[in-house]
């Protein structure tokens, strides 16, 4: 197929783009590259990528709306996977308006083009984020998700709001996912992975929040990848047996589908670091600090819908993750 990925130089989209090429797929890969983190890191994924015959790089902003409709008109993808968008809890709290502009308006381009060039399918990435201030664990997304604790979580909601009212206006197929702690080799340099195992090599203390009581849904980039294929293949369908008495969130008479997809094995954020230590034989220097603004104690997916729906298997341990995030990070920046 020919398909549209954006956020291509990101940590996701590199290792979707190089999974569908490997495959046999066309890629259309559209980033504007912004120096949210390092753009070299940024741009060598792009040159990774850039070796495929299949891949072709667009630098595109998804704001610029003149810019996306050009980009469907001249290559005509029959499915969209949209993984670009600004990231980051704690961004958010000083830097609103690059979500605003980013999440909100360059969703809504991307809807747009979906409609008017008859896309056969649209994957997007919503976030666990979008599970705020609820407590019942594991998050199900059939549970309620009205009460975000972040604006970044807050335009992922609204991305899901925006994709089911295209769905159902248009007969747009939409399909999103919920990403719980995504890591592995060419990963974020904001994400706690990266950062600790920055330090720790650079004999430099860590930052551990909420005392090191954290619990997340780590889940490695390869079983995330894996999903993520499975779902752009099972393009949405309505539900039948759905009802505005008794509304299911995650479904609609709508080609609309909403799942999680995470590891659905929470870890203790010490144990994680515990993990790290072993793999870089090398203890860190913990400075225990209280949870931040934005920020919530545990992320904990229920993930029986896609396993159901495409056969989702999440099977990375931490340890062999962790093991192979170290492998990279040491080769990649020769320490």
């Amino acid at each position: 197929m020919k398909i549209l990925v954006t956020g291509t130089a990101g940590f996701i989209g590199y290792h979707l783009a190089e999974a569908l090429l490997a495959r046999g797929d066309e890629i259309i890969g559209i980033d504007c590259v912004n120096d949210y983190y390092d753009v070299n890191l940024k741009l060598s994924r792009i040159v990774r990528l850039s070796r495929h015959p299949g891949f072709t790089e667009l630098r595109v902003s998804l704001e610029d709306r003149a810019a996306m409709e050009q980009a469907f008109r001249d290559h005509r993808p029959q499915r969209v996977v949209n993984l670009a968008a600004q990231a980051g809890v704690r961004y958010s709290l000083t830097n609103p308006h690059a979500y605003i502009d980013s999440n909100l308006v360059g969703f809504c381009n991307v809807l747009e083009c979906c409609r008017h060039h008859a896309t056969e399918h649209l994957v997007y990435a919503s976030s666990s984020s979008v599970y705020g201030a609820n407590t019942t664990m594991p998050f199900s997304v059939h549970h309620n998700v009205d009460h975000p604790v972040s604006l970044y979580a807050a335009s992922k909601k609204a991305n899901e709001l925006m994709a089911h009212t295209y769905s159902h206006l248009y007969g747009l197929p939409t399909t999103g996912l919920r990403f719980f702690t995504v890591y592995g080799p060419w990963g974020r340099p904001d994400m706690a992975l990266f950062m600790f195992t920055r330090n720790i090599l650079e004999g430099k203390p860590i930052d551990v929040f909420n005392h090191g009581h954290h619990q997340r849904d780590f889940t490695y980039i390869d079983d995330i990848v894996e999903g993520i294929v499975r779902t752009l293949d099972h393009v949405a369908a309505p539900n039948p047996e759905w009802s505005g008495d008794h509304p299911d969130a995650a479904t609609s008479k709508a080609p609309y589908r909403l799942y999680n997809i995470g590891s659905h094995r929470p870890v203790q954020l010490l144990r994680f670091i515990e993990v790290l230590e072993d793999s870089l034989g090398r203890k860190a220097e913990k400075n225990f600090l209280p949870m931040q603004q934005g920020d919530v104690p545990a992320t904990y997916a229920d993930v029986d819908d896609l396993m159901a729906d495409v056969g989702y298997a999440p099977s990375t341990p931490i340890e062999t993750g962790i093991a192979r995030f170290v492998e990279w990070y040491r080769d990649y920046y020769r320490c």
